[in-house]
């Protein structure tokens, strides 16, 4: 039997996931849109022997922009690059079913897992949000079931662009003067409700067939688009219990979508600050919460739980009047994390905007490498979590720290590789087979032999 092993994520995002971190003396505002930042990022993760990192997007300006640095490279094209200055480490980047075509992005997808050697992922998003719905000519975003019905979609026709040349397509034969076989080119002919797509794909198959599958959300459209399509799932979750259960539930929801439970692999977020000490990380973490803006804070909260400006009181706790998470349109899933988390501890606005300011609803943990390393054994050991989606509150200090000082006591226990070893591509680290070819048959088992007979 194989022994489970913890898969480790590196979301990157600017100068780190505390939305004060560009104010550290340390931090370059302008590193957002910097090549280098990347790849020394990707070059300290590849060091920790990580199995990938992401890179969140949305097709829209996020936020306000005196908050913290805004604006993004593509990430599809930030990551090819990336792929030329690392060997081993997956590259994830996250686009948009809701404001993409299928052709293109299953060709952009396929040409990076080419390039990479077999290490792209797609992190599948339906985009919420009135503002990205704008930026295409709609008035107003698409309901939240609609939205997911056009990412099942999308996802299908993808999966048949990418299955659309078999293998051994590509023959290659010079003496013939035959290049390829026409008769393994299978083209899309997909005509649905969102989508109309002919041909074939104009890239070939690639080294891992299609990118690893990931998910992010958690509502219950997220999870059950997630129990049939996705392979990795970047989960927010603020108690153990509570991972445990979305554990249990979206493992079960897979196994009832007729997939192995084993091929999905469930990534809560961390928000790790570490100390030589418990009172130095504290301090830290105090450091970075005295640096929030507030007014910000209320503004995108307001937002979030779709209040009227004005609405909130930094000193007082939500109101007991808020929607109900059954008319949210949006980021239903984080919509209810924040909402629990503020009632669970009765946190004014204040107390609440202080606590996403590291990570937006993920589990943020200020200690020594010890208990960050407990905490993260205990939760992958008791049925909270295949690995995790690390989200260092400064980069690049925070994420040199976890590699330095969390990674060798994973490796001591034995939940974490020593080296990457030979080649692999991103599925291969994620313990998943590469999928066969839709359109080809598999060939037929070869027959038992006849028993022998019995010697009289």
């Amino acid at each position: 039997m194989t022994e489970r092993r913890l898969h480790l994520n590196a979301f990157l995002m600017n100068t780190g996931h505390h939305e004060a971190s560009w104010r550290l003396p340390e931090s370059d505002p302008y590193a957002h849109v910097e090549l280098g930042h990347y790849v020394h990022l990707a070059r300290i993760a590849e060091r920790g022997t990580f199995d990938s990192l992401f890179l969140a997007d949305g097709p829209q300006l996020w936020g306000n922009l005196a908050q913290r640095p805004a604006g993004a490279l593509e990430p599809l094209t930030l990551l090819t690059a990336l792929a030329t200055a690392t060997e081993h480490i997956g590259l994830i980047a996250t686009a948009s079913t809701s404001y993409n075509s299928p052709y293109n992005l299953a060709r952009k997808f396929a040409s990076l897992d080419i390039i990479s050697g077999g290490r792209a992922g797609w992190n599948i998003v339906t985009t919420a949000g009135a503002e990205a719905a704008r930026n295409f000519g709609l008035d107003a975003e698409p309901a939240h079931a609609e939205r997911y019905a056009r990412a099942a979609e999308f996802l299908d026709v993808a999966l048949k662009l990418w299955d659309s040349w078999e293998d051994d397509a590509i023959v290659a034969d010079k003496a013939a003067g035959v290049w390829g076989d026409d008769t393994r080119i299978h083209p899309a002919r997909h005509k649905g409700r969102y989508f109309s797509v002919e041909g074939a794909l104009n890239v070939p198959r690639t080294p891992q067939g299609y990118p690893l599958l990931v998910q992010a959300g958690s509502s219950e459209d997220g999870k059950e688009f997630a129990a049939r399509y996705a392979e990795a799932v970047f989960t927010a979750q603020q108690t153990i219990e509570d991972a445990q259960a979305f554990y249990a539930d979206l493992k079960s929801r897979t196994a009832a979508a007729g997939r192995d439970p084993g091929h999905i692999k469930v990534l809560p977020g961390i928000v790790p600050v570490i100390g030589s000490t418990e009172t130095e990380a504290l301090a830290a973490e105090q450091v970075l919460e005295d640096h929030i803006v507030y007014a910000h804070g209320v503004g995108r909260l307001e937002a979030l739980l779709q209040l009227p400006s004005g609405s909130l009181e930094l000193d007082a706790e939500l109101p007991s009047d808020l929607p109900p998470e059954s008319v949210i349109e949006g980021a239903k899933s984080r919509y209810t994390l924040v909402v629990e988390l503020a009632r669970r501890e009765r946190l004014t606005v204040r107390q609440l905007i202080g606590r996403l300011g590291g990570g937006r609803g993920h589990l943020t943990f200020a200690g020594t490498p010890e208990q960050v390393a407990d905490a993260i054994e205990q939760w992958f050991t008791s049925g909270a979590a295949d690995g995790f989606n690390i989200m260092p509150a400064v980069l690049p200090s925070g994420l040199d720290a976890f590699v330095d000082h969390v990674v060798p006591l994973l490796r001591a226990r034995g939940l974490l590789r020593e080296e990457y070893g030979p080649r692999q591509t991103l599925r291969e680290r994620y313990g998943l087979p590469r999928p066969a070819n839709q359109y080809v048959t598999a060939p037929a088992p070869a027959p038992s032999p006849a028993p022998a007979l019995a010697q009289v």
